[in-house]
């Protein structure tokens, strides 16, 4: 095992995700989980009479002993990573070694050991959201009433506000945040069931003894902390990493669109806003002017990696054939650790973004006074209409002016439209021209984008909260 790099190594191992996701992903705490579930069904077995308290004591000892230069040489002999683990074991364990794993099969010590790590991660998962999402509530609260350009098909459209525009991404983020916990709470392990789900092993070996079957099952699976599934075959249903990823893939979705709306705000004919730059951070190793979107872009890149993921579980689940096949273990071994990796460092670098998210309070003033007098003009046709105009008449009068408006601002010229509107005879039939001017005044054109705004931040606390 050479752990250098000189040799390939998965960035997930050093480069993106926490340091605690990582080390619920690790291979010694897989095996340690491993460990702790034989200890499990050693202790379960006691009243059966073929394991002592004493030998339970002395697994319990050395669960923690993980030794993994000796379990791959093991396994490089007999090509089966568990079972190399159970030799390790028992080569430490001199007077308890003969009982580990009596009556299991691979998968009882494997998916309920994955089980407990898919929980374990999507609470790391759900605290991290709630940290997100606590970050996002503060900036919607502080910029719920300042107006900025509204863009549709990448267009200027109307005026909205920068905290209702963050609202749209925290409403996005509640989706996932609650699907995330659904999951978590539904997780649930294979069970102690043997090798096709029958639990004919273990009913061989309590027969005739004072153990239950179903108390030996019941005892190992609360030792554990998990619920069972009510039937299962060699392995827990893999619909359940389907919907796992499928939730993973949807927290990448809302983040990856966080992420492509920041890029695009950033670039200089937007500029509104940007993710923080550091005062030595470099853009361009060709071009020393650069502030490139690039923690942004990991996220939409890393958000890639998510979603296709999910069709791999979804192949697993659904080509799992009658008791299983083993053609989901090797992706299974990078697809979960990776999408959680993923992830975390998708929602650890957004929440980084939007806690030091810069507002550039002067392009948004621009681009304000640029296109800003075009979405008043249906502020102009609200009050044409309740003025007793044809609306689909006073329609074509205000495309003709903006048209003509647009056309002459695009060669650098102030924007004319008001005093157009102004002076229009078919408009001042029903308005008159300081009214006009006035309707003209795009800055408060906002609706209730504020209100919403501050709601859409008090529910999102309140979610959290709960």
């Amino acid at each position: 095992m050479n752990e250098s790099f000189e040799q390939f190594q998965s960035p997930f191992s050093w480069r993106y995700g926490s340091e605690e996701m990582r080390r619920i992903w690790s291979e010694v705490y897989k095996r340690q989980l491993w460990r702790r579930l034989w200890v499990a069904l050693a202790e379960a077995q006691i009243e059966a009479g073929f394991v002592t308290p004493a030998q339970v004591t002395e697994l319990r000892a050395h669960v923690d002993e993980v030794d993994m230069e000796q379990a791959h040489a093991i396994e490089a002999e007999i090509h089966h990573d568990l079972m190399a683990e159970v030799r390790v074991f028992a080569s430490q364990c001199p007077n308890a070694g003969g009982i580990i794993h009596l009556g299991a099969t691979s998968m009882d010590i494997e998916d309920n050991a994955d089980a407990l790590r898919l929980r374990e991660s999507l609470s790391l998962l759900i605290t991290a959201m709630r940290k997100l999402l606590t970050t996002l509530a503060d900036q919607i609260e502080t910029r719920a009433e300042y107006p900025c350009m509204a863009y549709t098909h990448i267009q200027p459209a109307e005026i909205t506000t920068v905290g209702y525009r963050l609202a749209q991404y925290a409403q996005d983020f509640l989706v996932d945040f609650g699907e995330l916990q659904r999951v978590c709470a539904d997780i649930r392990g294979k069970g102690f069931t043997g090798a096709v789900g029958t639990s004919a092993s273990y009913k061989e070996l309590v027969g005739g003894t004072p153990l239950i079957l179903s108390d030996l099952q019941q005892r190992v699976m609360e030792s554990a902390g998990l619920e069972a599934f009510t039937v299962s075959t060699q392995t827990y249903p893999r619909k359940q990493d389907w919907r796992v990823l499928s939730a993973l893939a949807g927290i990448a979705s809302s983040l990856s669109k966080f992420a492509l709306d920041l890029r695009v705000l950033q670039s200089p004919s937007f500029g509104e806003m940007a993710e923080p730059f550091g005062a030595k951070q470099v853009g361009s190793s060709a071009m020393p002017f650069k502030r490139n979107p690039i923690n942004a872009e990991k996220i939409c890149s890393l958000g890639r990696l998510v979603a296709s993921q999910v069709q791999v579980a979804w192949e697993n689940a659904s080509h799992s054939i009658l008791e299983r096949t083993l053609d989901d273990s090797a992706n299974r071994r990078t697809m979960l650790p990776e999408s959680f990796l993923a992830v975390d460092e998708m929602i650890a670098v957004a929440t980084r973004i939007i806690k030091n998210l810069r507002i550039d309070e002067s392009a948004i003033a621009r681009n304000l006074s640029v296109y800003g007098r075009f979405s008043a003009v249906e502020r102009v046709l609200m009050a044409l209409g309740k003025a007793g105009a044809n609306r689909q008449e006073m329609h074509e009068v205000l495309r003709e002016h903006s048209l003509a408006a647009w056309a002459i601002i695009s060669q650098g010229a102030p924007n004319p439209l008001v005093e157009q509107l102004a002076t229009d005879e078919r408009l001042l039939k029903y308005l008159p021209a300081d009214n006009i001017r006035d309707l003209m005044d795009y800055s408060t054109y906002v609706g209730d984008a504020p209100q919403r705004a501050k709601l859409m931040a008090k529910q999102t606390l309140d979610a959290i909260m709960e």
